[in-house]
C-alpha cells in the first residue's frame, strides 16, 4: 500500500588524467564560455549527476560554432579528450550513454576530426598488454558498436586491429583461466572476460559491413588470417566442457556466423552444416582453411554439448525466412529436429535439458518461418500427422510436469507453435484457424487433452493454447461442464495458479465469442450462467483451501474481465445471506458476499467506499461480518474496511469505528494464520491513514489560500486529521491494555504486531514532513514497563516483538535515567544468562542488546568487568556508543563464561545443575549479530576479545565433548577430575546399568551425603538407593536433583551454542587478507582452526541434535570460504572433502567415523561442503563425490566393506534429500535406486536398513512429496512413458530385477520363496500410471514389462499380489485393456483342473480388478466398440463362476 520512493540515480563522476586538464586550462577562454571552459567545469565537479547537464550542453555549443564553418585547434584537441573520457567510462555508468548520446548529434563539420580522435584513442586502448584491461578494452569496443555513430566509424577503421586484440586477448585470458584451476572466483572473473570477448566478436560480425565481402579477400590478408584464428578458438570453446555452458551456447553462435560470413558459395552453407550434425563431414570437399579451424567439429566423436550449441546457432544465425536457403535450408532444418530428438535421449543434465528445450521451441519458430513459402514435401513433413510432429508431441507430455518452470514453459510454447505449424502445412490463415475445430488432428488432441486428470500441471498450458487457437466454443462442446471441473481442482494449491490461468483464457474468449455472435445484450446472462454461477456455487458450498484459493485467483480475473458482473453476484448473494450466514464451519452466502466485496474494492471495482456501504450492503452485515463464526468471514470483512486500489483514499469515520469494534472481539485469535492476515490488513490501514493524511494537510493548506474545493472529502481537512489522531490514541490504548500481565500468547502477538506496524508506518518526522500520529507520544513510563515486561513472557516470538518495537521508539523515550535501576536490569540478565531453564538465557540476550543501546550502561558494567574499560565521551556518534556497549557486555560475558569453564572442567555435573554454559555464549552470540562487524571502529580492542572468545569456545566444547561423542549419550554421566565428586558418581553410573526396569528414566537420581562410601555396601544397597549428592559450589555446598538427562541438555545446547558462535563469527568478522592487516579480525589461521574444530565434532559427535546443530554454523563457514579471496581457504573445502572421502572408503578398525546412527554427523558434514559450492560453475566436487557414492554403494563380495557401503548409502540419502542442490543431484538419481534396490538384497542388516531409507528419499525425490492420505495418489505419481524418459538407465535395470523377481515367485516345489526386492520394484512400478497421451515412438516400450508382473501378482504375500496389480495397469495401452483381460481371465483354472493354487487366482482377479478400475477412472470413451469388447470380457468371465460357487475350505498360503 505505501508508495515507494524512487531510488536516487547513483552516477559515478568522470575524471581525466593531469596533462589533458592542463590542457583544458590553457584552452579555455576568459569568459567560460568555449568548449573548453565547459569540459573544465564538468571534470572540476565531483558528483556524476551534475556532470550529465554539462554533457548534454556540449552538442548546442558546438553547433554555436558550426556558424564559422571550420574546426580550430582548440575544438580539435576538445574532442580528443572527449574521445579520452568516453573510453575511460566504464561501461555500466550512465553517463557513457550520455555522452554517446550527445555525441551523435554532432555538426557535420566536425565529424571527421572526431571520428579521427576516436580511432588515435581506441588505437592506444588495442595497444593494452594487461591482460586484466582486457575486459575494459572488449567493453568499449561493444559500446562504441552501439548506437553509438562515432565509435562504429572508428571500429571500422581499425577493423584488422580490433580482430587481432580480440583474438590475442581471448588467447591469453583463457590461458590464464587454465593456470587458475581450481581458484573459482578468478576462474569466474576470467570467464566471464571470455564469454564478453565472443559476444563481442559476434556483434562485430553481425555489425560491421565488411564482413560481407570477405570471401573475396585473399587467404593472406590480415583481416582474414585474424577471422580464421578467431573461428579456431570458439571451436575450441565450443567443445570445451570445463567451459561455462554460456561461454559454449555463444561459442556455437560465433561459430555458424563465422562461417555464414566466410564460406563461399552461400548456397552450399546448409549442406555442410547438415553434415556436420550428421557427423559425416568430406573432409575431401571442404576448404582446408574450414578444416584447419574446425577440425574438432568433423570428428564423429563430438560430445552432445557441442552438437546442441551448433544446432542453436544454426537457427539462430542463418536466415529462416521466407524460404531463402531454399530445399537444402528444409533438408537442415529436418536433420536439425531429428539431432535435437536424437540428443533428447541422451541428455540428462538438467542445465543442457534446459537448453535442448529452448532450442527445441527456437526451431519450431524457424519451422514457423520456413512453412510460410515451402515446398509441398516440407508441409508433409510437418503436418499434424507427420512422425517429427507427432514426436514433438511426445516430448511436450514427458516435459510438461518437468520439475523445472522455465522447461515447463517451453513446452507450453513448442505445442502452441506446433498448432501454428499444423494450420500452415494444411495451408489455411489466421482467419480460418477455427475452421480447424473440425480438423482429424485437432480433434483428437482436444478429446485426448480433456480425458487427461486434472492432476497433470501441463494439460491447463495446452488446453489454453487450444482454446486460443480454435475458441471455446468447441471445448463447451466437449465437455459443458468444464467450468465447473476446473474450479473442482482448486482446492489443490500447487494446481491453482494453473487452472486460473486456464479459466481466464476461457471467459475471455467466450465473452469475446459471445459479443461478437449477439444483436443485444442478452449474451451477458448465457456467460454468468457458464462462468459465474459455479463461481458462486463454490463460494457458498465448497471447502474451506477451494473458498480461498477462488477468491484470490479466480474472482479478481473474473471481475477484471467483466466488472459489471459484480452487481449480479451480490444481488444473488443478498438474497441468499439471510437464509445462509454461515457458521463455524461454513461460510455462507455472507461470506460469499464480503469475499466478493473485498475484491472488488481491492481491483478498483467500487468508486467509492460510501457508496458501497449505502448501495451493496448494510451497516449490520459489515458488523455482523465482523463477529462472525468462520475467521474467514471476518478476514474477508476486516479487508473490505481496511484495503483500497488508491492509497491516499480517506478513511471514513464508520470505518473506524468498525475497526474499533472488530478489534475488541479478534486479538486472541487462536489460529497463526489468522492472527498475520489481520496484522497484514491492518498495516494496510495505518498506511491509507498516513498517506491520506499527508493530502489532508495539503488541502488544508490550499483551503487556507482559498483554494477551489477538493473533491477528496466532504468534511474539512482539519476533522478528518483529528479524527485520525483520536482513532490511532484509542487504538493503541487498546492495544496496551491487552498487553497485562498473563495475557494469551495470541493476544500478546497481536498487539505487539501491530504496535509495530504503527510505529513503522508513522515515523518520526523529519523536516517540515508532518506525520498525523506518533505512538511515542503516548508512550509513558506505565506502557514502557509493559512493554520490558514482555521480556519475562515464554514464547521467543514475543520477546522478539517487544524488542524490535522498543528499537523503532526514539531514544529518548527508551533511556534510562535512573543508574540504579540499569544496574539492577543488567545484573538480572546476567542471572538470567546462567540459569538451568532454556528460555532464560534468550530473555537474557534480548535484554542486554535492548540495553546496550542504553548511554548510561557503561557505569554500570564498571561493576563487574575486571578489564577497566574507558567510558564514551559526550561528543561519539551513536554507532560508536553501541558499539563500546556491546564490547564491554561482551567482555563481561566473557569473563563470567572463563571461570564457569573453568569449574566445569573441574566438575561437568556442577555445571549441569547450577551454571548451564550455553546460556553465555547464546548471550555472546546475540549480541554479536545486532553489530554492524563491517564496520567496527575498535578493532584494535576487538581483536583480543575475539582471540579469547575462540579460545574459551574451545574449551567449553573439549568439556562437553566427551559426552556428545560417546556411544550412547542418551544416558551418560562422565567422570569427574574431582576425586570427591567422581567416587559419588559411582553411584550414578551403577544405576544407569542396563536392568530389567525403567526406574532411571522415571526417578531422577539424588546423590545423598555420606560421612564414608564403600563400593561393596553401594552394591549391596543398588536397588534401593535414591542416588543423591551434594555438589560444592564456588561460595556454598547445595544439593541439586542431577540426571542423565540434564547432563545431556546441558552439553548438546553448549555444543549447539558454540557452533551457532563460530559460525557468525565466521559469517560476521571482516577476515585479515593478509597477516598483520589492520582491516580484519579473524587470520586464516583461525579460520582454519575453526574448520578442524566443526570437521571433528560433525564426524564424531553421537547426539543429533549437536551435530545437526554444527552443520548449521559449518554451513555458514563453507558459504564464506568459498566467496574468499585467499587460494589456501577457497581450496579447504576441496580439500576436506576428499579426506573424508578417503576416510569413508577405508574401512580401518581405528577409525572413529560413527557407523550407526545413519552415519550421524558425517552426511552433514558431505552436505555443507556440496551445498556450498557455487551453483554458476560446473559443480565439479558434486560429480566427483557422487561417482565415488555411487560406486561405495553398490553390491560387493568383501565383507569387510559393509561399513563403506554404509556410509555411502547414508551420505547419498543426505544428498538425495538436499534440496540446495535442486535439479543437479538428478542426473545420479537413477544410479541411487540401483545401489538403493540391490543393496535391498544385502545379508547385512545395516546395509539393508539404508538401502530401504535411501530408497524412500528417492522416491520422494522423483515423484514429490506426498501431499495427501492417500499413499498412490496422482499427485505424486507420473506417466510411464514420462519417466522411462527421465530415467531411462532405469528401464533395462528394473526390466532385468523384474525377470529375476518374478522367477523365484513360482517354485514348482511350492516352497515359499520371498524375493527381497519385490516389493520395492513393485512400488517404483505402481507409482507409475497410463496417459491417453502416451505415444508409439518411444523406444522404451512398456510390452517386456507385462508378463513379468503377471507373474509377480501370484506371490504368496498378500500386500505383494496387490502392488503387483496396481503396478500392471500403467503397462497396458487403453485399447489393449480388454485383450489383457481376457488373457488373464483365460489362465484361471478351470472346473476340471485338479491342481491350483488360490494365491493365484487371487492375483490374477486382483489385476482383473484394478485394469477395470482404470477405465472407469480414467474417463476413457466406451464407445460402441470398446463396449463390445467388455461384452466378450463378460462372456468369458461367466465360464469362470464356478471358483466363486464353490464350497471349500480356503487356507493362508
Amino acid at each position: 500500500m505505501g508508495i515507494k520512493k524512487k531510488k536516487e540515480m547513483q552516477v559515478t563522476a568522470l575524471t581525466i588524467c593531469h596533462q589533458d586538464l592542463e590542457t583544458l586550462r590553457s584552452l579555455a577562454d576568459v569568459e567560460g564560455k568555449n568548449l573548453a571552459s565547459l569540459l573544465l567545469r564538468c571534470v572540476q565537479l565531483t558528483d556524476g549527476v551534475s556532470q550529465i547537464r554539462y554533457v548534454k550542453q556540449i552538442v548546442p555549443l558546438l553547433e554555436k560554432a558550426d556558424k564559422n564553418g571550420a574546426c580550430d585547434p582548440a575544438i580539435r584537441s576538445c574532442l580528443d579528450i572527449l574521445a579520452g573520457i568516453y573510453l575511460s567510462l566504464s561501461v555500466k555508468n550512465p553517463l557513457k550513454k550520455v555522452l554517446a548520446s550527445s555525441l551523435n548529434g554532432l555538426p557535420e563539420c566536425f565529424l571527421t576530426e572526431a571520428i579521427q580522435s576516436f580511432t588515435s584513442r581506441l588505437q592506444e586502448e588495442l595497444n593494452t598488454t594487461d591482460l586484466y584491461a582486457y575486459r575494459k578494452v572488449t567493453d568499449n569496443i561493444s559500446s562504441c558498436m552501439e548506437n553509438f555513430d562515432l565509435g562504429k566509424a572508428g571500429v571500422n577503421n581499425l577493423l584488422k586491429n580490433v580482430l587481432h586484440f580480440l583474438q590475442k586477448s581471448l588467447i591469453e585470458i583463457s590461458e590464464e583461466n587454465r593456470k587458475f584451476a581450481g581458484n573459482h572466483i578468478v576462474q569466474t572473473q576470467l570467464m566471464n572476460d571470455l564469454l564478453v570477448g565472443t559476444r563481442v566478436s559476434v556483434m562485430l560480425v553481425q555489425k560491421i559491413q565488411d564482413f560481407q565481402r570477405i570471401h573475396l579477400k585473399t587467404s593472406s590478408s590480415p583481416t582474414w588470417q585474424s577471422m580464421c584464428g578467431l573461428l579456431s578458438i570458439f571451436t575450441k570453446f565450443l567443445s570445451d566442457d570445463d567451459l561455462l555452458q554460456t561461454i559454449q551456447s555463444t561459442s556455437g553462435l560465433a561459430v555458424i556466423l563465422f562461417i555464414k560470413a566466410m564460406f563461399h558459395p552461400p548456397e552450399k552453407i546448409p549442406d555442410l552444416i547438415s553434415s556436420l550434425l550428421l557427423r559425416s563431414v568430406d573432409c575431401t570437399s571442404i576448404p582446408d582453411w574450414f578444416l584447419n579451424c574446425c577440425r574438432r567439429l568433423c570428428c564423429t566423436d563430438v560430445s552432445h554439448s557441442t552438437l546442441l550449441f551448433l544446432c542453436q546457432g544454426t537457427l539462430t544465425m542463418l536466415d529462416w525466412q521466407n524460404g531463402n536457403m531454399g530445399l537444402s535450408g528444409e533438408a537442415l532444418l529436418l536433420n536439425i529436429v531429428h539431432a535435437l530428438f536424437t540428443l533428447s535421449s541422451q541428455i540428462k543434465e538438467s542445465t543442457l535439458e534446459l537448453f535442448l528445450s529452448r532450442i527445441l521451441a527456437s526451431w519450431t519458430n524457424s519451422a514457423i518461418h520456413v512453412l510460410e513459402s515451402s515446398s509441398p514435401s516440407l508441409k508433409d513433413n510437418l503436418n499434424g500427422n507427420s512422425s517429427i510432429v507427432q514426436r514433438l508431441l511426445e516430448y511436450v507430455y514427458t516435459h510438461w510436469e518437468h520439475p523445472l518452470d522455465a522447461l515447463r514453459h517451453q513446452t507450453k510454447i513448442i505445442f502452441r507453435n506446433i498448432l501454428q505449424m499444423h494450420r500452415l502445412a494444411k495451408g489455411k490463415s489466421d482467419s480460418e484457424a477455427p475452421g480447424l475445430a473440425a480438423d482429424r488432428f485437432i480433434c483428437d488432441l482436444a478429446e485426448s487433452l480433456l480425458r487427461l486428470e486434472w492432476h497433470v500441471k501441463g494439460k491447463y498450458a495446452c488446453l489454453g493454447c487450444l482454446v486460443d487457437y480454435i475458441g471455446i466454443g468447441h471445448i463447451l462442446a466437449l465437455a459443458k461442464t468444464i467450468p465447473s471441473q476446473i474450479l473442482e481442482v482448486m482446492g489443490d494449491q500447487s494446481l491453482v495458479p494453473y487452472a486460473s490461468d486456464l479459466l481466464e483464457t476461457m471467459f475471455r474468449n467466450h465473452k469475446s465469442h459471445l459479443k461478437s455472435q449477439a444483436v443485444d445484450s442478452t449474451w451477458i446472462d448465457e456467460w454468468h450462467e457458464t462462468w459465474v454461477s459455479p463461481l458462486l456455487f463454490i463460494l457458498c458450498e465448497g471447502n474451506l483451501d477451494q473458498k480461498s484459493y477462488v477468491i484470490d485467483y479466480y474472482l479478481p480475473k473474473l471481475l477484471n474481465c467483466s466488472p459489471e458482473s459484480l452487481s449480479y453476484m451480490v444481488k444473488i448473494l443478498q438474497t441468499s445471506a439471510d437464509a445462509k450466514t454461515g457458521s463455524y464451519n461454513s461460510r455462507g452466502a455472507l461470506g460469499a458476499l464480503m469475499a466478493c466485496l473485498r475484491t472488488a474494492r481491492a481491483h478498483g471495482h467500487l468508486q467509492s467506499a460510501t457508496d458501497a456501504w449505502r448501495n451493496l450492503v448494510s451497516s449490520a452485515r459489515i458488523k455482523q461480518g465482523l463477529i462472525h463464526q468462520h475467521c474467514q468471514v471476518r478476514i474477508d470483512t476486516l479487508g473490505l474496511l481496511c484495503e483500497s486500489n488508491r492509497s491516499t483514499e480517506v478513511v471514513s469515520t464508520e470505518e473506524m469505528q468498525w475497526i474499533q469494534f472488530f478489534i475488541t472481539y479478534n486479538l486472541n485469535s487462536q489460529s497463526p494464520g489468522v492472527r498475520q492476515q489481520i496484522c497484514s490488513l491492518l498495516k494496510k490501514l495505518f498506511c491509507r491513514i498516513q498517506e491520506s493524511s499527508q493530502v489532508l494537510y495539503k488541502l488544508e493548506q490550499s483551503r487556507a489560500k482559498h483554494e477551489p474545493e477538493n473533491e477528496l472529502t466532504k468534511q474539512h481537512p482539519s476533522v478528518s486529521l483529528q479524527q485520525y489522531k483520536n482513532f490511532m490514541s484509542s487504538l493503541c490504548s487498546r492495544l496496551f491494555e491487552a498487553l497485562f500481565p498473563g495475557s494469551s500468547y495470541p493476544t500478546r502477538f497481536s498487539a505487539l504486531t501491530i504496535l509495530g506496524s504503527i510505529a513503522e508506518v508513522f515515523p518520526i518526522p523529519e523536516g517540515q514532513v508532518q506525520t498525523v500520529y506518533q505512538l511515542s507520544h503516548d508512550i509513558d513510563v506505565g506502557r514502557f514497563q509493559t512493554l520490558m515486561e514482555c521480556f519475562t513472557s515464554t514464547f521467543e516470538e514475543v520477546k522478539i516483538l517487544a524488542f524490535d518495537l522498543l528499537m523503532k521508539l526514539p531514544k529518548t523515550v527508551v533511556q534510562f535515567q535512573d543508574s540504579e535501576k540499569l544496574r539492577g536490569l543488567f545484573e538480572a540478565a546476567l542471572e538470567l544468562s546462567s540459569s538451568t531453564k532454556p528460555y532464560d538465557c534468550v530473555t537474557a540476550s534480548y535484554l542486554l542488546n535492548f540495553l546496550i543501546w542504553q548511554d548510561a550502561l557503561p557505569s554500570s558494567l564498571f561493576a563487574y568487568l575486571k578489564t577497566q574499560q574507558a567510558a564514551c565521551g559526550d561528543g561519539d556518534k551513536s554507532a560508536i556508543v553501541v558499539e563500546r556497549n556491546t564490547l564491554m557486555v561482551i567482555q563481561c560475558l566473557l569473563e563470567n563464561l572463563e571461570e564457569e569453564v573453568a569449574q566445569a572442567e573441574n566438575s561437568l555435573l556442577q555445571a549441569a545443575a547450577s551454571f548451564p554454559l550455553y546460556g553465555r555464549v547464546h548471550c555472546i552470540t546475540g549480541a554479536l549479530q545486532r553489530l554492524s562487524l563491517n564496520n567496527l571502529r575498535l578493532v584494535s580492542e576487538w581483536r583480543p576479545v575475539v582471540e579469547k572468545l575462540l579460545l574459551i569456545s574451545y574449551r567449553l566444547s573439549a568439556v562437553v565433548s566427551p559426552v556428545i561423542q560417546s556411544s550412547s549419550p542418551e544416558g551418560l554421566i562422565p567422570m569427574d577430575t574431582d576425586s570427591e565428586s567422581a567416587s559419588r558418581l559411582q553411584t550414578i553410573l551403577s544405576e544407569i546399568q542396563p536392568r530389567d526396569t525403567n526406574d532411571y528414566f522415571t526417578q531422577a537420581k539424588i546423590l545423598k551425603k555420606r560421612d564414608s562410601f564403600d563400593l561393596e555396601d553401594l552394591n549391596a544397597s543398588v536397588p534401593n538407593i535414591g542416588a543423591s549428592a551434594e555438589i560444592e559450589g564456588s561460595k556454598e555446598r547445595k544439593t541439586c536433583d542431577v540426571t542423565a538427562q540434564m547432563v545431556l541438555v546441558c552439553c548438546w545446547r553448549s555444543m549447539k551454542e558454540v557452533a551457532l558462535l563460530l559460525g557468525t563469527l565466521c559469517q560476521l568478522l571482516p577476515m585479515q587478507s593478509v597477516p598483520e592487516s589492520s582491516n580484519g579480525l579473524l587470520t586464516v589461521e583461525q579460520v582454519k582452526e575453526i574448520g578442524d574444530y566443526f570437521k571433528q565434532h560433525l564426524l564424531q559427535s553421537r547426539h543429533r541434535g549437536a551435530f545437526e546443530l554444527a552443520y548449521t554454523g559449518f554451513v555458514k563457514l563453507t558459504e564464506i570460504l568459498n566467496r574468499c579471496p585467499n587460494v589456501s581457504l577457497q581450496k579447504l573445502p576441496e580439500q576436506w572433502l576428499w579426506n573424508v572421502l578417503e576416510e569413508v572408503k577405508c574401512s580401518d578398525p581405528s577409525s572413529k567415523l560413527c557407523a550407526t546412527r545413519r552415519s550421524a554427523g558425517i552426511p552433514f558434514y558431505i552436505q555443507a561442503l556440496l551445498a556450498s559450492e557455487p551453483k554458476k560453475g560446473k559443480m565439479d566436487l558434486l560429480k566427483m563425490t557422487m561417482k565415488e557414492l555411487i560406486t561405495l554403494a553398490g553390491p560387493t563380495d568383501d565383507s569387510k566393506s559393509t561399513v563403506p557401503q554404509v556410509h555411502a548409502l547414508n551420505i547419498l540419502r543426505a544428498l538425495f534429500r538436499d534440496t540446495r542442490l535442486g535439479e543437479n543431484i538428478i542426473p545420479y538419481v537413477a544410479d541411487g535406486a540401483k545401489a538403493a534396490i540391490l543393496g535391498f538384497t544385502s545379508p547385512v542388516w545395516a546395509v539393508r536398513n539404508s538401502s530401504t531409507l535411501l530408497f524412500s528419499t528417492l522416491i520422494t525425490r522423483i515423484f514429490g512429496v506426498k501431499r495427501g492420505k492417500d499413499e498412490l495418489s496422482k499427485k505424486n505419481r507420473m506417466t510411464g512413458s514420462e519417466f522411462f524418459s527421465r530415467f531411462p538407465e532405469l528401464y533395462p535395470f528394473l526390466l532385468q530385477q523384474l525377470e529375476a523377481v518374478a522367477n523365484t515367485v513360482d517354485s514348482d516345489t511350492g516352497e515359499l520363496n520371498r524375493h527381497p526386492s519385490m516389493f520395492l520394484l513393485l512400488l517404483v512400478l505402481g507409482r507409475l500410471y497410463p496417459s491417453p497421451m502416451d505415444g508409439t515412438y518411444s523406444a522404451l516400450s512398456m510390452a517386456p514389462f507385462i508378463p513379468f508382473i503377471m507373474r509377480c501378482g501370484r506371490s504368496p504375500v498378500y500386500r505383494s499380489r496387490e502392488m503387483a496389480a496396481r503396478a500392471l495397469v500403467p503397462f497396458v495401452m487403453v485399447d489393449e485393456i480388454p485383450t489383457t483381460i481376457r488373457t488373464l481371465v483365460a489362465k484361471l483354472p478351470n472346473c476340471t483342473d485338479q491342481c491350483f493354487r488360490q494365491n493365484h487366482i487371487h492375483g490374477t482377479l486382483l489385476q482383473v480388478s484394478h485394469l477395470l478400475q482404470a477405465c472407469t477412472d480414467s474417463k476413457y470413451r466406451l464407445n460402441t466398440y470398446f463396449q463390445q469388447e467388455l461384452a466378450d470380457v463378460a462372456v468369458c468371465t461367466r465360464a469362470k463362476l464356478w471358483l466363486a460357487e464353490r464350497s471349500v475350505s480356503l487356507s493362508r498360503l
